[in-house]
């Protein structure tokens, strides 16, 4: 069985995550789509390391690191949106995981009430996973996210700490 973890990101892990970042694959299906540069990479890792509120985790499987996380915390609450992509060339299963982890340390470690996440309507991928973690869907944005011209909807899933729960001990 793998050992699988996750750990706060270090200024070590800047490159490797830049790498997934910025791959094709991941850039797609970002809000901002933008090639980051080693700069830009740089000054977001210095603004996450001052905030309180937010935080990066690295997924590790037997050692090898396959993905990050991103929990923001709202201001005086108990409720954070989170962010996440793996690396593009990482096992099929890998992201399911990473989420699980995540799930756990965001309401057992953090003791967060709700974790949150928006997904743009054409990433299939992203609004299946969030569905197989037993999110709900809470909204609907209509033609809310500009690319090319073209308008998407934006899908607004979220996941209670009680939710989790019994989600984990009935599928987990």
């Amino acid at each position: 069985m793998a050992d699988r973890r996750i750990r706060a990101m270090i200024e070590s892990d800047l490159e490797q995550v830049l790498s997934w970042r910025n791959h094709p694959d991941i850039r797609e299906r970002m809000f901002t789509r933008q090639e980051i540069s080693q700069l830009e990479h740089q000054a977001w890792f210095a603004g996450l390391q001052r905030d309180p509120l937010r935080c990066a985790l690295l997924y590790e499987e037997d050692g090898l690191s396959l993905g990050v996380i991103t929990l923001r915390r709202l201001q005086g609450m108990s409720v954070a949106e989170w962010g996440f992509y793996r690396d593009p060339s990482a096992p099929k299963g890998t992201g399911f995981s990473m989420g699980v982890l995540a799930l756990n340390h965001a309401f057992k470690s953090l003791r967060l009430h709700k974790v949150y996440g928006e997904v743009i309507g054409s990433n299939a991928a992203s609004i299946g996973f969030h569905r197989k973690l037993g999110f709900c869907q809470e909204g609907l944005l209509r033609d809310h996210f500009e690319t090319d011209g073209c308008y998407e909807d934006v899908l607004c899933f979220g996941m209670l700490a009680e939710e989790w729960e019994s989600i984990k001990e009935q599928n987990l």
